[in-house]
């Protein structure tokens, strides 16, 4: 070999060696390098911001998107594993991540990707970037896990199959104080930016609902496509807002409100839950969410009732008769199925329930005269029977009527003829339908339903068969009160029968009877709230 030739193939031998130095890797899992990744997925693992980003070279970056991606996947659980660390002789290492996300529900994503760490003077730290999380995140993007509705939604339908309450899209529109460093300016920017459509959202209502939820996030505001529109600044380029288009269920008639529509959301609601899928979504800023994953069940059916939109707008119009609280129910006499139900603002405003128990005064004197008279009301024990087989004394629990614990009616005198009985609008109403039952000829009662196909429960006893001579001296006397007592003077309502009460002048009043084939209900309160039910009574006869 020549000179030349010698000293050539050392230059290339010296430059192997070289390169061979700058690569070399260790297997140890003991050193500083893989020790330094180790304690940075430990700490995601524990979904623990600040540890995870100290451990990076770059704590504030590393802690906006782990923060932000850790708000929006909300994982009951996650696993952080890294590979096998490739360290090099030039103070850095290369290392990769399997990161598992888990749910309640038994749905989990599993990402794989790449990152690298570095030897710093305060030792070693991994070289932060956003892909560690996914392969592709940026800086200003995250990874978010939603839940995902079937289409079409479930329709609730009215008794004659048409729609009553559907879904509608709308958008949530909800802060986060995780994902932002300044909440403050968040909040002042949202409230501006919805301010045009949403003037009720305010810097101080927002706020409100952020301490409430105490460092959750909340939807400060629900919106309308067309109110979307409307706006000037878009609230998902907000630093710590998040929107989330999905659907509410409206009314399909405008005109029309119901204390019912909680009650049947919620049941609309069960069958959506039973259904529902999830998805993890990519989000960058701008571009519409990109699926990673997820699964989707099969739509759920629509809601049959035994509702009357027909019936449901003359009683809006009825209740508001009156200034003072008015809640009305109309039931159909033969089913128990209930055709409506309406109540005014004041109504609202003190928050009556279909399921609450209220004071029922001198409204129920006819039936436990009735009982009595039967020689089946020596006392409370004695009475119960007779009461449930007319549906009083009983707890109902209706799907799709929101209904509070305990709606048992309190007796605290053993001589019968309380003075302090309870009793719902429910009972009231079961009650109507066991009279216009046992006109019929039927031998019992029948609690009330507004879901076709879904059962109501009745606890606290058992109808039972209906005693002859107590609901035929009931009738009696609710016809009597119709023609010639308290409720004489309604006009327009032939075949009335009628029973009507207050508990005292501050009331609650109560009128409970029935005409046409349907039960009416009427509960009112305040001063001289007797009156003001059969006000209600006359204006519902007037308008239907």
């Amino acid at each position: 070999m020549s000179l030349r030739g010698a000293r050539g193939a050392t230059a290339v031998i010296a430059a192997f060696v070289l390169v061979l130095a700058s690569t070399s890797c260790s297997s140890d899992d003991d050193t500083d390098a893989s020790r330094a990744v180790q304690a940075f997925a430990d700490a995601m693992s524990r979904q623990d911001t600040p540890g995870a980003a100290d451990m990076t070279t770059s704590p504030s970056q590393a802690a906006e998107s782990l923060g932000v991606t850790f708000a929006g996947m909300h994982a009951k659980e996650v696993s952080v594993e890294p590979g096998r660390l490739v360290e090099y002789s030039d103070g850095s290492a290369s290392f990769s991540l399997t990161t598992t996300w888990n749910w309640a529900g038994d749905h989990e994503f599993e990402t794989k990707t790449s990152g690298s760490a570095r030897r710093l003077s305060s030792g070693w730290k991994v070289q932060w970037d956003p892909g560690l999380l996914y392969t592709g995140l940026t800086a200003d993007g995250r990874l978010q896990e939603v839940r995902t509705d079937a289409k079409p939604a479930p329709t609730v339908r009215s008794a004659g199959g048409r729609p009553f309450m559907q879904i509608q899209p709308v958008t949530e529109i909800a802060v986060n104080p995780a994902t932002t460093k300044n909440l403050e300016k968040t909040v002042r920017s949202l409230a501006a930016a919805v301010e045009p459509v949403a003037p009720k959202v305010t810097v101080a209502s927002i706020n409100k609902q952020l301490a409430d939820a105490k460092g959750q996030e909340v939807i400060a505001v629900t919106l309308r496509d067309s109110d979307m529109d409307m706006l000037d600044t878009d609230p998902s380029r907000i630093a710590g807002v998040n929107v989330n288009k999905t659907g509410m269920l409206v009314m399909s008639d405008r005109r029309l409100s119901t204390p019912l529509s909680s009650g049947l959301t919620n049941y609309w609601n069960a069958i959506r839950d039973a259904t529902a899928g999830w998805q993890v979504q990519l989000v960058t800023p701008g571009t519409p969410p990109q699926k990673l994953a997820g699964k989707q069940g099969g739509a759920g059916p629509d809601v049959q009732t035994t509702i009357n939109p027909g019936v449901q707008l003359t009683l809006g119009d009825a209740v508001v008769e009156v200034a003072q609280p008015a809640t009305m129910m109309i039931l159909d006499a033969e089913s128990g199925g209930i055709q409506a139900m309406a109540q005014n603002e004041a109504a609202a405003k003190n928050r009556i329930e279909a399921g609450i128990a209220y004071p029922v005064g001198s409204t129920l004197d006819p039936v436990f005269d009735a009982i009595n008279a039967a020689g089946k009301g020596s006392d409370a024990k004695s009475a119960a029977p007779i009461l449930n087989s007319l549906g009083l004394g009983l707890e109902y629990t209706i799907p799709g009527v929101s209904l509070p614990g305990d709606t048992r009616p309190r007796v605290t005198t053993a001589a019968y003829h309380p003075k302090d009985y309870t009793a719902s609008m429910l009972s009231m109403a079961a009650l109507g339908v066991a009279m216009e039952r046992s006109a019929e000829g039927k031998d019992s009662a029948v609690a009330p339903s507004v879901i076709k196909g879904a059962e109501s429960k009745v606890s606290g006893g058992d109808f039972g068969k209906f005693d002859d001579d107590v609901v035929r001296e009931i009738r009696k006397t609710m016809a009597t009160i119709a023609k010639t007592g308290d409720a004489s003077d309604i006009k327009g309502a032939p075949g009335l029968r009628a029973l009507v009460g207050t508990n005292g002048p501050q009331g609650p009043g109560w009128f409970v009877g029935s005409q046409g084939g349907k039960v009416i209900v009427i509960y009112t309160e305040g001063d001289r709230s007797g009156t003001a039910a059969l006000q209600v009574l006359q204006k519902y006869f007037r308008i239907k």
